[in-house]
This record gives C-alpha cells, sequence and structure tokens, in this order.
C-alpha cells in the first residue's frame, strides 16, 4: 500500500514549500517537470489543492505534456490576458517546440532564430503592428529590426515570467513544455506545425473550447490587487 505524503489539507499548507508554489501558480506562473520540489509537491499534494482552488473560482490543471497551471472559472482571484506581442511570440515558439531540430538541441534557441521564424511568416511591418498595435511600423529598415528585437524581448520576459521559457544568455533561451498551451488549438491533428503555422500567418489564437473559430487569448489568474493594473488587458 502506497503511503499518501498528505493526509489532509492542514498538512499541504504546512509545507514549508506551499507560500511559494501558491503565489506562484497565482500569478499564473506555469510549473513543469524542471521546477522538480514544486511539480513534486502539487503531484502529491493535487487532490486537496484542486479542492481548494476550486473555492477560489479556479482550477488547477495537470497537462499530460507535465505541467500545472491554474484557470481561472470565475472571477473571484482576477484575470490576466496576455498581450498580443506575448501571445504572438508564443506561438511561434510552440512551433519551434515541435521542430525536431529543437529537440536534437535540447530546446535551445537563437532569439534570432524566432525572429527570422516570425518575420517569414507574417513580413516585417505586419510583425512589427502586432508586437506593438498602437504604433505603426517605422520606414527606415535599421530602425524596424530593432524595434521588433525590442518588442520580442519584451513578450519573452512576459512569458519567461509564465514559465514558458527561460532566457539563458542576451541571444538564447531554452524552451520549456508549457509552451504546448499555444498549441492546443492544433493537437490531433495529422501536421499540428503546419496548422500552428497557418495560425500565426494569419494572426490568431484559437482556444480550445472555442466554437466560434475566433481569435482569443491564454488567461492567468492574478490575484486581486493585481486587477485594476492589469485592466487595460481585459476584455
Amino acid at each position: 500500500m502506497i503511503e499518501q505524503p498528505y493526509v489532509s489539507l492542514e498538512d499541504v499548507v504546512q509545507d514549508p514549500v506551499f507560500p511559494d508554489v501558491d503565489i506562484a501558480l497565482r500569478r499564473g506562473r506555469h510549473i513543469d517537470l524542471e521546477d522538480s520540489e514544486w511539480f513534486a509537491f502539487l503531484a502529491d499534494a493535487q487532490s486537496h489543492l484542486e479542492d481548494l482552488y476550486r473555492r477560489f473560482g479556479c482550477e488547477l490543471i495537470r497537462v499530460a505534456d507535465g505541467y500545472f497551471y491554474l484557470l481561472p472559472s470565475g472571477d473571484r482571484l482576477g484575470r490576466r490576458h496576455l498581450s498580443r506581442g506575448e501571445m504572438l511570440v508564443g506561438q511561434g515558439l510552440a512551433l519551434m517546440y515541435l521542430d525536431p531540430a529543437t529537440v536534437k538541441a535540447a530546446g535551445v534557441v537563437p532569439v534570432a532564430q524566432l525572429l527570422e521564424l516570425l518575420t517569414s511568416l507574417v513580413g516585417r511591418d505586419r510583425l512589427i503592428q502586432m508586437l506593438n498595435f498602437r504604433k505603426r511600423p517605422p520606414k527606415d529598415e535599421r530602425v524596424a529590426e530593432e524595434t521588433a528585437r525590442r518588442e520580442v524581448s519584451k513578450a519573452l520576459r512576459g512569458l519567461e515570467r509564465l514559465g514558458f521559457l527561460e532566457r539563458l544568455a542576451e541571444e538564447e533561451i531554452r524552451l520549456r513544455s508549457p509552451l504546448m498551451r499555444f498549441a492546443d488549438p492544433v493537437r490531433g491533428l495529422t501536421d499540428p506545425a503546419q496548422a500552428l503555422a497557418r495560425l500565426v500567418e494569419r494572426g490568431e489564437v484559437l482556444l480550445e473550447g472555442d466554437d466560434q473559430g475566433s481569435a482569443g487569448e491564454l488567461e492567468e489568474a492574478l490575484p486581486p490587487e493585481h486587477e485594476g493594473r492589469e485592466g487595460d488587458r481585459r476584455k
């Protein structure tokens, strides 16, 4: 008989790891196998935490790809939508994650390769518009390229905070399994990479359960005090 590490929710919250994991989840952090201590804690405490977070209007999701995250099912914790730039970059990274060459490189890719991929799919001017839709693309080619790099870097910082990737150096990143959230709309298709590339080309993301075929955004849980600061990102 396998001994249960936690008999009750009280045992779970008394674990020294709980506060850090709880705060990370509420901030939208994805916790994968690379977060070995946190992941093991969530795996052991999953049943107790599912009940706890459900009381706050959230679902603790465990994905077969090997990661946990909180999905809001109500408004008690607030919601944060990823920016358009983060969505676009996340889709591009998911496309790279599906590439066998990335697997051979242990998930490490240069940022320049990401820029090349996005530019080839949507074009330079449209890429800048999608990354920063409030401004017109610069006419000067050098300025336009620098603008694209700056906006991509900004999106990468946001995605890193949420556990989608790890910055190794100024021009290199390591992709992590939670990026597969961006590939959810094309799971089960014959060629998911090609289907995801078409979504990037059209500047769309289709969420699981979206039967309207419309553009949408990933949602992350936020603690109540963040709601005001994130109001401009809410629909």
